[in-house]
């Protein structure tokens, strides 16, 4: 365990990876991490288990800090779903939709980038406990109710977790260059330098590995609508495979 941070496991033990080509590209190596996309992991948020990022604020779960937004295509969609929010679905339409907006601008990995704003201590959409549609987030359950997946109407790095994908270009021996894509465990470190001072993050403890599915399998990007935006093949088909569970 990590002494850091009681019940949950060190950042690094040891993980098996396995690395493939995309069927449809040659110069496209994709690097799964078997050991967490193979884990039981699952969102504990609104049970006993979450203990939330900040300290006695275990009903934010981890939307204590706003979501910031990767790009124009990522704001345009979440500013379409805004627009079919209702006061039943959003706690802090009223806030949102006034004066200061429902997005600020704020710095990430030195440059200024915008986020969801921070209402009364946590992300402006997190409805809290007590609102008459319940607690969580409003992006989140008007997706549910719309029958769409939550993807289709959150900030990416909200349904990305806890699942982190990066791409760099790798020069080879030869000099030739290659596009490496790397799916592995959102951990704290993904969070930037914060990520250590969080009161308490779900990936590690292995209270929130109790999910009757593989972690992998359960990931909403399985679905063609996130690899159609990025151009990798289905990985679960092929790391799936090499694991046995495809």
């Amino acid at each position: 365990m990590d002494p850091a941070h009681p019940g949950e496991v060190e950042l690094d033990f040891p993980r098996e990876w396995v690395e493939f080509y995309d069927p449809d590209n040659p110069e496209h190596l994709i690097a799964a991490d078997l050991t967490w996309l193979l884990s039981r992991w699952t969102c504990v948020f609104g049970t006993p288990a979450c203990q939330g990022t900040v300290v006695d604020r275990p009903d934010d779960g981890c939307c204590s800090h706003g979501a910031f937004l990767s790009d124009d295509d990522d704001r345009a969609r979440l500013d379409d779903a805004v627009s079919q929010l209702t006061d039943d679905d959003w706690q802090f339409r009223d806030k949102g939709l006034g004066r200061k907006g429902y997005l600020e601008l704020d710095e990430y990995d030195g440059e200024q980038q915008f986020r969801t704003r921070k209402h009364k201590g946590a992300c402006i959409f997190l409805n809290r406990p007590g609102f008459k549609s319940g607690p969580g987030c409003a992006l989140h359950s008007k997706a549910l109710k719309l029958g769409v997946q939550p993807l289709t109407m959150k900030p990416d790095v909200c349904w990305q977790l806890p699942i982190r994908r990066s791409q760099e270009w790798v020069t080879r021996p030869d000099g030739s260059e290659i596009l490496k894509t790397t799916v592995t465990e959102y951990d704290r470190r993904g969070w930037g330098a914060g990520g250590a001072d969080l009161h308490w993050y779900c990936t590690g403890d292995p209270a929130a590995h109790v999910a009757p599915s593989r972690c992998g399998k359960a990931w909403p990007p399985n679905s063609p609508n996130y690899w159609a935006r990025r151009p990798t093949p289905s990985w679960p088909r092929c790391a799936g495979g090499a694991a046995g569970w495809g």
